[in-house]
Formats: C-alpha cells, sequence, structure tokens
C-alpha cells in the first residue's frame, strides 16, 4: 500500500528502545507538526471545501496524539525535550516545486505531507512489532493505522486537485528522492524519521 522504496533499516527499532525518552520526545513534536502542517493547510486554501473538510479531523486527530504521546512520556517519568530540527522532512520540503501554480503547489504539499505519514506508517508498524514493550507494542499499532488513514486521505486529495496521472508520476519522483535521502542520512533511535 505504501509503496515506499527502501524499508527503515531495522537496527533503527533496537536504536529507538534504548533511546525512548528521546523517541517519544521526537514522536510528539511530529504529532504537533502534522497538526499544525494541516492548519496551514487550511488557512492557505480555505476556498477548497473538500481539502477544509477533511483536514480539519486529522487536526484534531493529530492534537489529541500529541496529547496521548505527552501523557506516556510523563507517565514514564521523563520530561517533554526541545524539539530538533528533522533533516529528513527539511530535504522533502526542499524537493518541492514552489514555483508552479496554486494546484500544482498544492499538490506538492499534500504528496510531502502522505509521504510523511506513510514513513511514520512504516516506523509505527516496526514499533508494534518488535518493541519489547507489550503496552508501546499497542500504543504504537494504534498510531500506525491512524497514519495509514492520513497517508490515504492526503493521496486521495492530491488526485482531487491534479489529474491521477501527474499525481501518480509525481509519487514516483518523491518515493525516489525519499530513498535517496534515507540512504544520505545517518540512522538515530532518537528520531521517528
Amino acid at each position: 500500500m505504501l509503496k515506499l522504496k527502501l524499508a527503515t533499516d531495522p537496527r533503527w527499532v533496537n536504536l529507538a528502545e534504548k533511546e525512548l525518552s528521546e523517541i517519544l520526545t521526537d514522536h510528539a513534536y511530529c504529532e504537533q507538526k502534522a497538526a499544525t502542517s494541516c492548519i496551514s493547510l487550511i488557512v492557505v486554501y480555505p476556498d477548497l471545501k473538500d481539502l477544509v473538510k477533511k483536514l480539519t479531523p486529522i487536526v484534531s486527530e493529530e492534537w489529541s496524539h500529541f496529547s496521548m504521546v505527552l501523557d506516556e512520556i510523563h507517565k514514564r517519568g521523563f520530561d517533554l525535550g526541545y524539539p530538533r530540527k528533522d533533516k529528513y522532512v527539511n530535504e522533502l520540503l526542499r524537493f518541492q516545486n514552489k514555483n508552479a501554480d496554486r494546484n500544482v503547489v498544492l499538490v506538492e504539499k499534500l504528496l510531502t505531507n502522505a509521504l510523511i505519514e506513510a514513513r511514520s506508517c512504516e516506523r509505527f508498524r516496526m514499533l508494534s512489532l518488535e518493541l519489547e514493550d507489550a503496552y508501546l507494542k499497542k500504543f504504537y499499532h494504534d498510531f500506525m493505522v491512524s497514519e495509514a488513514g492520513h497517508y490515504r486521505v492526503f493521496m486521495d486529495l492530491a488526485k482531487i486537485y491534479k489529474d491521477k496521472s501527474y499525481v501518480e508520476s509525481r509519487w514516483e519522483e518523491y518515493l525516489n528522492h525519499e530513498k535517496d535521502i534515507l540512504n544520505n542520512i545517518e540512522l538515530r533511535g532518537d528520531r521517528m524519521h
């Protein structure tokens, strides 16, 4: 379903498990950024009723996910750390075509969001299968299901605002670029991406 070109190195789960407070902090901020990204799309494109209607519930869900992860951080006796720069996301943002017509720029943003959700879904699946902590396995399974749904929403929206063949062609380019990004950034257990 996700069609990612490169699977996450299986060692990532072991690294994440060793740095649980760090991965939870990074996860919390990923949820906050996802909510903010959807809000930004609504603010820039308020005239697109389908977009506003489909992204509004995602804003609520992502913010509730932030709260859930924050609760988990505190329950485990950790503190929410500071946000970190996300090289992965920044590289995806640099890949966007920002000098095109309004719909192309929108599709670029939707595909970027779809790819972030797809990679998060893949990593949450890994955590749900490989972590030692049974509670966290279930915790991350639920997040995996949610991210898969968000991925679908972004892809479906992209096909509303540009024709399917354009979206699929550009999606392939994004997938290939994302593979290059992953091949060129350090594998870290304190980052979701």
